[in-house]
């Protein structure tokens, strides 16, 4: 085991302690309700920061800083925040189309409302992510993670370098029905606190996915 993977699984480790231990668990329960888009950042940044780098290693068998690793934290950051209102607004949103009749009514108790959570919400909401952090993922490699070059990069640029072939046949047609719809689905089957946290976790395991998926077509 490299020194990487050494420090990787002791991050890891030490955010599942957090989680774990009743004394922080009960303080990120606290802070998750008093303070969602502060929460909403951190769980998703540093979460999906791990996913990026676990995706590297994965593709060239060590672990390497990317471009504009501050940039990118900071954009899953904001990603995070989003997370903290998009999930609830989903949530209540199909509920009360459910309760009007606009869609079918099940039990509470059954998998299929959230599954229609889920469904909506990665059909509405992913795409639009999905395709922002594409670009903003682009423009900070074009950029090099330097603000210097950000004004000498313009959004043609970033269009025409941004692989939509795999962001469409891919992303959009793979991932979104056999991955994050199946996923999220369980997400909404836990308490509301632990949705953002929930998909904080899944982004490690889609970079992991992505990767794999890199590789082999390498």
């Amino acid at each position: 085991m490299k020194k990487g993977d050494l420090l990787w699984a002791l991050a890891l480790s030490l955010i599942i302690a957090i989680l774990t231990i009743p004394a922080t668990h009960h303080l990120f329960i606290t802070l998750t309700k008093n303070h969602p888009y502060l929460m909403g950042f951190v769980k998703v940044s540093i979460l999906a920061t791990l996913g990026e780098l676990l995706a590297i290693r994965i593709v060239i068998g060590d672990f390497v800083k990317p471009v504009g690793v501050f940039w990118r934290f900071f954009i899953w950051g904001l990603l995070g925040m989003s997370f903290a209102l998009i999930f609830p607004l989903f949530n209540s949103g199909v509920r009360t189309a459910i309760e009007i009749g606009l869609l079918p009514s099940f039990h509470e108790n059954t998998i299929v409302t959230p599954l229609l959570i889920s469904a909506a919400m990665n059909l509405i909401f992913a795409p639009t992510m999905m395709g922002l952090h594409r670009i903003t993922d682009t423009y900070i490699e074009l950029c090099n993670g330097e603000v210097a070059n950000f004004k000498n990069v313009s959004l043609e640029n970033v269009v025409r370098h941004i692989d939509w072939k795999g962001l469409i046949g891919f992303v959009y047609l793979k991932t979104i029905p056999f991955f994050w719809i199946p996923a999220h689905t369980l997400t909404f089957m836990l308490p509301s606190e632990y949705r953002v946290l929930a998909a904080s976790f899944l982004s490690i395991a889609l970079g992991g996915i992505l990767a794999f998926a890199k590789k082999k077509k390498k």
